[in-house]
Order: C-alpha cells, then sequence, then structure tokens
C-alpha cells in the first residue's frame, strides 16, 4: 500500500541532518514536506495521464506506466519510492530516484535498489539511482550535489571589500554577459559542465519580477549575478530561498570576492526569518568552500549508485 502524503513526510524528516531540526519547529516542516510528496510523488504515482505525457516528451512509444512512480520493498526492512527523472530535463540522461525511504540506505541495500531501478525503469536505460544522505557518503556511491544551508540570520556578511555589492535587478539585461562568464569557466576547467550551468533567462526573469535576482557589482560595474527562488521542493520542508543563480564574470574572479556572496544574497532577501538553502556539486571545491566560509552548512545530499 502507497503510504501517505504525511507518512513519507515524516520518513522523510527522520533522515534529515540534526542541525536542520534546530532551525524550524517539525509541525512546520512536516507541512510542508507533505505538500511536497502529494505533489509530485503521490500524483505521479496514479496519474497516467501525466505520465503518458512525461513518455511523450521523453521516451516516445513507451508505455506510460513506465513513467509512474511505484512504492516497493527493497529487502526485508526496507520500501523506496522510485520515479523516472532526467537530469536537467535532458531524454539522454536518465536516471532513477530513489529519495523517499523508510529509513537510511546502507552498503548492503545497494544490490537491491540498483535491482528494482533495472526492473522497474529498465526499458529507459538509467544511468543510476540517487539517493539521499544526511551523512557525508555511503561506500558503494559516488557523491553528487551537496546542500548547503543556513538561517538568514546567521549569515552575517563581515569585512566585505567597499567595492563589491548586490543591486536589485529590475531585468536580465547582463544575460549575455553571465553565459560567457559560464563559457571561460568551462573553458577553463572542462569538468565545470557537469557541475554548473546558467539559468534559463525565464527563469532568472521570474526571479527579477519576485525582487529576488540582483546585480552584483564592483566600483558600481556590473561583475555578475546572484539570485534566489522561493521553492519549497529543493528546499528540504525547510522554509527556504533556493540559491538559483551565483556567477561571477572571469575579470573579477579570483579577488576573494566569493566568499562574500551569500551573506550578501542573504541580507538582500525580503524575509530574514527563512533559511538559506542551495545544491553544490561535490566536485566543485571553490563553490563549496565559498558556502562554507559564509557559514551555510553542509546539510547532507545526493549521491548516485551506478548502474
Amino acid at each position: 500500500m502507497i503510504p501517505t502524503a504525511d507518512e513519507l513526510a515524516r520518513y522523510t524528516l527522520d533522515r534529515q541532518h540534526p542541525l536542520t531540526r534546530t532551525w524550524v519547529d517539525d509541525a512546520t516542516r512536516l507541512k510542508s514536506l507533505a505538500e511536497v510528496h502529494a505533489d509530485p510523488d503521490l500524483l505521479l504515482a496514479t496519474d497516467l495521464e501525466i505520465a503518458a505525457l512525461r513518455v511523450e516528451r521523453f521516451a516516445p512509444g513507451q508505455p506510460a506506466e513506465s513513467m509512474l512512480n511505484y512504492w516497493l520493498p527493497v529487502g526485508a526492512d526496507l520500501h523506496a519510492m522510485v520515479s523516472m527523472r532526467f537530469e536537467g530535463l535532458d531524454p539522454t540522461k536518465p536516471f532513477v530516484d530513489a529519495t523517499p525511504m523508510t529509513r537510511a540506505p546502507s552498503t548492503a541495500d545497494l544490490p537491491a535498489l540498483a535491482a528494482v531501478a533495472r526492473e522497474v525503469y529498465g526499458i529507459h536505460n538509467p544511468h543510476y539511482v540517487r539517493l539521499w544522505s544526511a551523512e557525508a557518503g555511503i561506500p558503494g556511491t559516488q557523491p553528487d550535489r551537496r546542500f548547503f544551508a543556513a538561517p538568514i540570520s546567521q549569515l552575517q556578511p563581515h569585512d566585505v571589500p567597499p567595492e563589491l555589492a548586490l543591486v536589485q535587478a529590475r531585468g536580465v539585461d547582463h544575460y549575455d554577459e553571465a553565459q560567457r562568464a559560464y563559457d571561460a569557466v568551462d573553458a577553463a576547467h572542462p569538468h565545470h559542465t557537469e557541475e554548473a550551468s546558467l539559468q534559463d533567462r525565464e527563469d532568472l526573469a521570474e526571479s527579477a519580477e519576485e525582487g529576488l535576482l540582483f546585480d552584483i557589482t564592483v566600483d558600481g560595474e556590473w561583475a555578475g549575478y546572484a539570485a534566489g527562488v522561493d521553492n519549497p521542493e529543493d528546499s528540504l520542508g525547510l522554509p527556504a530561498y533556493v540559491v538559483r543563480e551565483m556567477i561571477l564574470a572571469p575579470k573579477y574572479r579570483g579577488r576573494g570576492y566569493g566568499r562574500h556572496l551569500s551573506a550578501l544574497l542573504a541580507q538582500a532577501l525580503p524575509d530574514p526569518t527563512r533559511i538559506l538553502i542551495g545544491t553544490i556539486h561535490a566536485a566543485n571545491q571553490g563553490a563549496r568552500t565559498a558556502a562554507q566560509t559564509a557559514g551555510r552548512k553542509d546539510i547532507g545530499g545526493w549521491l548516485q549508485l551506478p548502474l
């Protein structure tokens, strides 16, 4: 029997980093998590019309049932909800998500998890199973993205160079410059393309409309973008702003500005009672160091179980 949204919320909360349980009361968090589990998790477990639309987009010709979510036993004492996903909505990058679980997975569970993924979604040739862990990792898996977060009240700027500032952006006039900044980093570090990419123009425009997009300026000149988004689906049930974008133009990199950006963004956002949370690829050591220097804590992350 498929659990209720409230039951899934409890399973999810029980697996979160202990530090985050001190930031927000459990009742508030359970309510937010239940909403996320109701839609999309449970909706995608029963709605064949949505499943058919997903097939049409990602795998034409395959049965609609192959895009449904399933709540399945994985060994004797573990159940997981598995779902078919695609990195960046790219049909060539399929993977299986197995985040909602009755308990934290261990190395001993990995063969059964892989077997379930192949049995249910093998028709799509998924590359890996994505798992969640509040710990640093699980032997037998590979690191994916880590979540870095802190209450905005704890992210206070200090020793900020006087020339560095964030100014609320009214639009995405510098989008092409931001793309060139990403291109420059990709050229210098080819692996960067797998770690981060510029958000769509439409997404940044949405942040601008909501007052959550900021121009990073140095001596009054545009130097990059910092943006947030109000998105509970990626916030682990926390009342949070999620970091949507943070990029410096090449000429301003290497000056120590990056370590100040999280705190500056946090203080520029409209609701100081929230948490600032964002994901950073485990291999992006520079971004991880900058986030931690600013005061954000590593509160867990996704892992990949190769198939």
